[in-house]
């Protein structure tokens, strides 16, 4: 018999509100991805004769953003300053600060 077709993510959720099944659940859909979507994620077949399965890895993949943009100072002689830069992606980026375009 045709076998039931389901879906988990191995160590967590799928999704909430974001995974659609398509082509009688022989398809996972997932819309808006983030990089928490990454994992492994298992599709399992099953009917009254046995079950079989296979684990596919997702890997999400995400340019630079920030974290806490850097925001501009005014000091005037004598204070201090403290400069922050937050940025996140996969693979975690390089941060590097220069002054006036030479590096400190």
């Amino acid at each position: 018999p045709t076998p039931v077709i389901r879906w988990i993510k191995e160590g967590g959720e799928l999704p909430a509100n974001r995974t659609f099944f398509e082509n009688f659940k022989k398809t996972l859909k997932i819309i808006d991805v983030s990089e928490a979507d990454s994992g492994n994620y298992k599709c399992i077949a099953r009917n009254i004769l046995g079950s079989a399965h296979h684990v596919i890895s997702v890997t999400v993949k995400a340019a630079p953003y920030w974290i806490t943009a850097p925001r501009n100072l005014v000091l005037s002689p004598g204070e201090d300053g403290t400069l922050i830069c937050r940025a996140n992606g996969n693979p975690k980026p390089n941060i590097s600060w220069l002054a006036n375009g030479v590096p400190i």
